[in-house]
């Protein structure tokens, strides 16, 4: 009885130390510094890490990253002032991180400025634009035209009625125009004979409640001109936009950007789904094209996607589904394009 004791504490003993030797491996962040450890860390935007929207994209992107074992160790800092964002980037870099996220268009040149200080850290910008080249930046970008196109192409398979509606806001919005072309042009590469009603927005010098009003009056418009779905950007105007649509039991809409199911829950009775930029993908293979050495500086495109389509599920046949799947993939290696050209 006694030596079966012994026995079990000697085991109980060799447990303990096995599991602090693995605790003890784990890397901390006073790891980072250390050429052998690697260390991603992204910084939000004012929006935070729970805004279902790209800052939470992002930080799943890290984490996936991380899961894939190809960070050993990954922290997000939530910029509360637009002040101290660059405060943020540089606590991460100060303490030895070999990548920095940071999310948003509005610090892009924050982001620039950052990278060209600490020359030696790889830097991420979601959203952000690269015009010219910095070597250590890569800017993670979507093009517009093919979110449009994505939702054009579904618009065309659930109207009943052969007319769609689009609601765009402010060309001050980036994107806006590309996200219309593409729109009609996917529709049209379902159905050449669609009717799509798209009302120009009035000019605007700053972005008001005067857009969320008018995006209401739009889509109100469209749906007494049988229309019967809705395509809304993603600014105040699209959104009030999907928000009309509920006002008609048989509208569909469309949301952008991100899985406005999540972000903008009165749009839930009209509500098929939303066109996604895949921030998360994006970001896990950015990290690990740095893990090998082999950040592209300058722009790196993300593709688009479609977030689930929840309560209409039974809506979509699978081979509607499948369709609009290659369509995404062929937008993505290029062997489709929407025709769409910026500079005109």
């Amino acid at each position: 009885m006694v030596k079966s004791f012994h026995i079990i504490m000697v085991l109980v003993l060799l447990a303990a130390l096995l599991l602090g030797a693995c605790q003890a491996a784990t890397p901390s962040e006073t790891d980072c510094a250390s050429t052998d450890v690697f260390c991603i860390g992204l910084v939000t935007g004012i929006e935070g890490i729970h805004d279902m929207s790209t800052n939470q994209a992002a930080w799943e992107g890290v984490q996936a990253a991380q899961n894939e074992n190809v960070a050993d160790q990954v922290r997000y800092i939530e910029t509360v002032d637009l002040k101290d964002y660059e405060q943020n980037i540089t606590s991460l870099a100060e303490n030895g991180y070999d990548v920095i996220v940071s999310v948003g268009d509005q610090f892009t040149e924050a982001t620039d400025r950052m990278a060209k200080t600490y020359p030696n850290t790889s830097f991420i910008g979601v959203d952000q634009n690269q015009v010219a080249t910095t070597p250590n930046l890569t800017g993670l970008v979507f093009h517009a035209d093919q979110g449009g196109f994505l939702a054009g192409a579904l618009a065309a398979q659930l109207t009943r009625s052969g007319t769609i509606a689009g609601v765009f806001g402010s060309e001050m919005m980036p994107g806006m125009s590309g996200l219309k072309y593409g729109y009609e042009a996917g529709a049209r590469y379902i159905n050449p004979e669609i009717i799509i009603i798209s009302p120009s927005p009035p000019e605007a010098k700053e972005l008001t409640e005067a857009d969320a009003r008018w995006g209401a009056s739009a889509a109100s418009d469209a749906l007494q001109n049988g229309a019967d779905v809705v395509f809304g950007s993603g600014d105040r105007s699209g959104n009030a936009a999907l928000i009309e649509g509920t006002h008609l039991p048989e509208a569909y809409c469309i949301g952008v950007g991100n899985d406005q199911w999540e972000s903008l829950p009165d749009a839930h009775p009209c509500l098929v789904t939303s066109v996604v930029k895949m921030v998360g993908q994006g970001i896990t293979e950015l990290i690990k094209q740095t893990a090998d050495g082999k950040l592209p500086a300058g722009n790196y495109y993300g593709s688009w996607g479609y977030a689930p389509y929840h309560d209409f599920e039974s809506l979509i046949p699978q081979t509607t589904r499948d369709g609009l799947s290659q369509i995404a993939d062929d937008l993505r290696m290029g062997s489709l394009t929407t025709g769409y050209d910026p500079g005109k």
